[in-house]
């Protein structure tokens, strides 16, 4: 989350070209900023429903569709209880470098009034909803690891351990406005990283998380000896393509403001996004003598994620350089790592998110241009954007010391969740179950009816 007009007058706002304009005194709601923040919310939670209970949906087979709808849905309601509860305090309030306090509980005292530790003009009820949409859709990426095959009822309980154990913290360290890791808005962070939308609090978080839970779960019935295609490509196409749209919100929404910063994320959001859909289906090709879809839709969103940390602080070609990779480093492992290792990571959460995400984060650190986004004059970056590839002072090893804090939160945090929750219940349906499929069996409904 990055944000604010650099201007240090609170009643005129610069633009790009240099005039000014009249903007309200900090404290006092922006009207501008305010819809912007809004339709970015809204935007962010388009993501998870429709779009990528639609994207997952079709990349299961017909009789386990509507089981990944339930899951979203349910993802959905359950965060939003404990965010409103103590999730939003415990990742946003004051409290020490590792969690929030108790400050916020209850959304007490979250009104339309801003919350200048984070934006000026920027209702804080808006703010603590944008973030919602944030907290939403993390945990609902991590059910397509363990799709068509982990009980309803397992998946809440695991979701809402995990909340508590893995991404509040994150989140607190990342973006609070004293946490551990924050290289922008906290000036004793003691790793001086940046992550502008959510390289290590969504990608990175999900994807390390994916990995372990589908490892602890096991493979669905028979895989490896028969195939699993998706049932239908029009739905992943659809799902991909609202994802994409809903991303604007995520990254130029997390300008927190309607500035420039958030132009930038536009455009290299776009960049990326398009570039690694093609560099995907291009690979794709070559290995196989053919570009699917799939091919397209699994580069739109690799690409998407990878740009999602660096968005905000990297130039055009910034952007086409993180789009290629992104777009050529997760199709080699959702195409070779799966089968090297053997893990059935089912709608590749881990290849995409996990994969992509940690990219990002590392280039971010080595292509952060500091003529793009003038907050990085406080970290540890210096000006370098992509001529010459020269390498920002110091700031590609704080992105490693918060990728791998990043990576072991993630990866014990979810273990232990994931040990807990299988000593509590069953976690894997039965043989027979899994068989006749998720949508009947733990929804008594069919998504089709010949």
């Amino acid at each position: 989350m990055e944000a604010y007009f650099q201007n240090t007058d609170p009643a005129v706002a610069l633009t790009d070209a240099g005039k000014t304009t009249v903007a309200p005194p900090i404290g006092v709601p922006g009207p501008g900023h305010n819809t912007w923040m809004m339709l970015s919310a809204a935007f962010v939670f388009f993501m998870t429903l429709p779009g990528l209970a639609i994207f997952y949906g079709g990349l299961v087979r017909r009789k386990n569709v509507l089981s990944i709808l339930a899951q979203c849905l349910g993802v959905t309601s359950l965060v939003t209880v404990i965010w409103w509860a103590v999730g939003y305090s415990l990742a946003f309030a004051h409290g020490n470098p590792f969690v929030g306090g108790f400050d916020f509980a209850f959304l007490r005292g979250v009104t339309s009034a801003p919350n200048t530790d984070y934006s000026p003009w920027v209702s804080h009820n808006v703010f603590s909803m944008f973030q919602l949409m944030f907290a939403i859709i993390t945990p609902a990426l991590i059910v397509g690891a363990v799709a068509e095959r982990m009980r309803f009822q397992a998946i809440l309980v695991f979701v809402g351990l995990w909340m508590f154990v893995v991404y509040l913290p994150i989140t607190h360290m990342a973006w609070g406005a004293d946490g551990f890791m924050n290289g922008v808005w906290n000036p004793h962070a003691t790793i001086r990283a940046i992550d502008f939308a959510g390289g290590t609090v969504v990608e990175m978080a999900s994807g390390w998380s994916s990995l372990v839970l589908c490892l602890i779960v096991g493979k669905r019935l028979n895989y490896g000896k028969e195939l699993f295609a998706p049932h239908s490509m029009v739905f992943c196409m659809v799902g991909a393509g609202m994802l994409w749209v809903g991303w604007y919100g995520f990254n130029a929404g997390s300008a927190l403001a309607a500035d420039g910063i958030a132009s930038n994320a536009f455009l290299t959001t776009t960049l990326a996004g398009a570039v690694a859909s093609g560099t995907w289906a291009l690979a794709e090709y070559f290995v196989r003598g053919k570009a699917s879809v799939l091919g397209f839709c699994s580069g739109i969103v690799s690409g998407l994620v990878a740009i999602t940390p660096a968005c905000g602080f990297v130039n055009a070609s910034g952007a086409i350089l993180i789009g290629i990779l992104g777009g050529l480093v997760p199709f080699l492992a959702v195409y070779k790592l799966k089968v090297w290792f053997k893990y059935d990571d089912s709608l590749d959460v881990f290849g995409v998110h996990g994969v992509a995400g940690t990219l990002g984060m590392l280039f971010t650190g080595i292509l952060a241009d500091q003529t793009v986004n003038a907050n990085l004059t406080g970290s540890a970056a210096q000006a370098n954007g992509l001529a010459g590839l020269v390498v920002a002072h110091g700031l590609w090893v704080e992105q490693l010391k918060a990728m791998g804090l990043t990576f072991l939160v993630a990866t014990v945090g979810t273990t232990l969740v994931a040990y807990a929750v299988r000593a509590m219940m069953p976690v894997r349906i039965t043989p027979e179950e899994e068989d006749s499929g998720l949508d009947l069996t733990e929804h008594g409904e069919e998504g089709y009816i010949l």
